[in-house]
């Protein structure tokens, strides 16, 4: 076997650190078995591999136990929504996928291949992963802009019998989830007892609004760039429209800023900014989570003035929202149950268990989540996960 190419030549980027760390790439296939000797070619490949796939043939199930498909899966993009970078391309997002694809390996031991499309059309992008799925167990969709993302996802979930999972969407809507659960817990309070602004209806802003509503949250208002979702808005996407029915129980109609006065909670997810003034007409004991990177909706330090509870996604401060708290361990538990899906109940899930483990002895203002390097999170994630798969009927083992 040949020995894996040597990168080119160091270059001038490679004074950069971040440079130097991504020279040749951050990933590489090895072999999980050794083909050394003429009898164990025959065995990995012709003649004996034959027998497996006649065998796979017969009862495709064997897949599961004779390939990697069980234990991989593919993150696929199309470079319209990367990171706080926007709309970059399929051959620029490989960065980011390589680097998913390694935080799979590193916290959950799952592998996973990143994928990059040279495609924006969701048919063909719809249609080009169902062509891939059978190498895969899981798809996990990344950097997808909105609203394409929701119909690429449902599509997906249709036709596919393997979790489809949009990590931009469900990730960070889990991971949000569960610490608010502990913000509420440190300040004594209730999910339902809370009234909630989002600034943001992209795909995370959508699917955290969501799922706090699913959690029983009090109420919760959703703003887009052009102010609050309500009903009597007649330029709203059927997404939007949607979310504008089961939201807003108060009504409100005009600005994020508005809609702060007296509430208990503001999560940004927008990159746009919001003003020192709004924040301080929140509720006592209020929480804020200005979750944009790389520059949060307001400084954490100007929230902390009057908040009792700030988080952000960046990790050089308390209270990181990490997607990576979620994920690995998600992709896990529905591995080890061999489930078909990701059904709302197995997200709930993963949330309760990402809160958890932080004891309600262990909580501080600046302690609501766990550390991504903590190696708690993943195992109670997956077997959450895989529990509740079973409770909802999706699990195959």
């Amino acid at each position: 076997m040949s020995a894996t190419p040597a990168p080119p030549p160091s270059s001038a980027l490679d004074e950069d650190p971040v440079f130097a760390l991504h020279r040749g790439g951050k990933m590489a296939v090895r072999s999980t078995v050794k083909v050394d000797t003429a009898e164990q070619l025959s065995l990995a490949y012709t003649p004996g591999v034959a027998r497996v796939c006649t065998a796979i043939a017969e009862d495709p199930s064997l897949a599961d136990e004779y390939t990697w498909a069980s234990r991989t899966v593919a993150v696929v993009t199309d470079g319209t929504a990367v990171l706080g970078l926007g709309d970059i391309g399929p051959t620029a997002a490989l960065p980011v996928m390589e680097g998913k694809a390694i935080l799979f390996k590193e916290f959950a031991d799952i592998d996973a291949v990143p994928i990059c499309l040279d495609t924006t059309d969701v048919d063909a992008l719809v249609e080009t992963v169902v062509r891939l799925a059978p190498s895969f167990g899981g798809i996990n969709l990344e950097d997808i802009s909105a609203p394409r993302c929701f119909e690429i996802e449902d599509r997906l979930r249709a036709a596919l019998d393997i979790p489809v999972f949009h990590d931009d969407q469900h990730g960070t809507a889990i991971v949000a989830l569960a610490a608010l659960r502990n913000a509420a817990r440190f300040t004594g309070r209730e999910l339902s007892e809370l009234r909630a602004v989002v600034a943001g209806a992209g795909a995370s802003g959508i699917a955290v609004s969501r799922i706090l509503i699913e959690a029983g949250i009090g109420d919760i208002a959703v703003a887009d760039s052009k102010g609050m979702l309500h009903t009597d808005r007649e330029d709203l996407n059927p997404v939007k429209a949607a979310l504008a029915l089961d939201s807003n129980a108060a009504g409100y109609t005009g600005s994020v800023e508005q809609a702060l006065r007296g509430a208990d909670v503001f999560i940004g997810l927008s990159g746009a900014t919001v003003a020192e003034s709004a924040i301080a007409t929140m509720a006592e004991g209020a929480i804020v989570f200005a979750l944009s990177n790389p520059t949060p909706e307001v400084a954490p330090a100007v929230a902390a003035q009057y908040a009792r509870i700030v988080a952000t996604g960046r990790s050089d401060f308390p209270n990181q929202i990490n997607n990576v708290l979620a994920f690995p361990g998600i992709f896990r538990g529905a591995f080890d149950a061999r489930a078909t899906t990701v059904t709302e109940g197995m997200k709930l899930a993963a949330a309760e268990a990402i809160a958890d483990v932080i004891g309600a002895d262990e909580l501080r203002a600046d302690y609501i989540v766990p550390s991504p390097f903590d190696a708690r999170v993943a195992p109670a994630v997956a077997a959450a996960v895989a529990e509740q798969a079973r409770r909802d009927g999706v699990a195959r083992r």
